[in-house]
């Protein structure tokens, strides 16, 4: 069988338990069946046979390739998806590259009825690099761009976590010059060196908990996070709710007048442009602070008519 029939089964496999977790083993061998039958029409050198045996054979190699736990549960009779939070989201990304995947390999011409966003490439390229470094705890160095500035700088730094937003990769580094952790995106990063010095992690520093309550890749600088209430066009409030703007996000009331929120943030410049992006349709209820820093900012736009 080829490595892409591997794969899929094992991808197959996953989709089926988000879908429906405690599928027995027949549940798994009808889906698997069903949707192979659909794959083989994009490949028909693609073959899948599928066993008990298999599937043990399955949920191993789906741990080591994806580090994704699958039990069985006995008073359910079927398997589930065991993971945190942070791995269902790692999941939720991996199925909709292969869904993506599956869907552009259907056809070779595609070009007239799927349009792609038209942007630059993102560093994806060194993300696995960058992760061995964060692993092993190894320091990097790299020459940075900054938007604001034409030339480059060297960097060494030590590389904490990767970070995703707004359709650009960052990596959260502290930056041996002046021993801050900053942000770096990856798509102004090159020529990019993976050292064998080691470092040690700051004590008690702990990135996701540094992030926790910021709004995108600006540090809070020990700034603390405060309640903000958002009031929000009714309309517009469907697709809050749909994609919330941070996962502090609750809903305070929700009816034909307006959606009212709650969220518990840092105010950053990244949340202030976000809310100043959503222009008449959200508006600020409170804290007084950020109101006058909107305030400010629809000023002087203003301004420049």
């Amino acid at each position: 069988m080829s490595k892409r029939g591997y794969i899929s089964r094992y991808l197959l496999i996953l989709k089926k338990l988000k879908q429906k977790p405690y599928s027995s083993y027949q549940d798994l061998q009808n889906y698997i069946d069903k949707e192979m039958n659909f794959l083989q029409l994009q490949d028909d050198t693609l073959t899948v046979g599928f066993s008990k045996r298999t599937l043990q054979r399955d949920l191993r190699e789906i741990k080591n390739v994806f580090g994704i736990d699958i039990e069985y549960s006995k008073p359910l009779k079927g398997y589930f998806i065991s993971q945190t939070e942070t791995e269902n989201m790692n999941f939720q990304r991996m199925m909709e590259a292969f869904d993506l995947f599956n869907s552009l390999n259907f056809t070779q011409d595609f070009s007239s009825f799927i349009y792609f966003e038209n942007r630059k490439p993102q560093g994806t390229e060194n993300l696995y690099g960058l992760l061995h470094a964060i692993k092993n705890k190894k320091q990097i160095q790299f020459l940075y761009h900054k938007f604001w500035d034409e030339t480059h700088t060297q960097r060494i730094a030590e590389p904490y976590a990767l970070k995703e937003f707004k359709n650009r990769w960052y990596v959260m580094a502290k930056d041996v010059k002046d021993n801050a952790v900053k942000s770096f995106a990856l798509d102004r990063l090159s020529n990019l060196e993976f050292t064998n010095k080691t470092f040690q992690l700051a004590a008690g520093y702990n990135v996701e908990e540094e992030y926790r309550y910021c709004f995108g890749i600006i540090s809070p600088n020990g700034e603390k996070p405060q309640e903000i209430i958002l009031s929000i066009n009714p309309f517009h409030g469907k697709y809050i709710k749909t994609l919330p703007l941070h996962h502090t996000q609750q809903i305070i009331i929700d009816n034909e007048n307006e959606l009212r929120i709650k969220l518990k943030l840092c105010i950053t410049f990244d949340f202030i442009m976000e809310l100043l992006s959503h222009g008449e349709e959200v508006k600020v209820l409170q804290p007084q602070t950020l109101i006058d820093e909107i305030k400010e900012g629809y000023t002087k736009a203003l301004k420049q008519y």
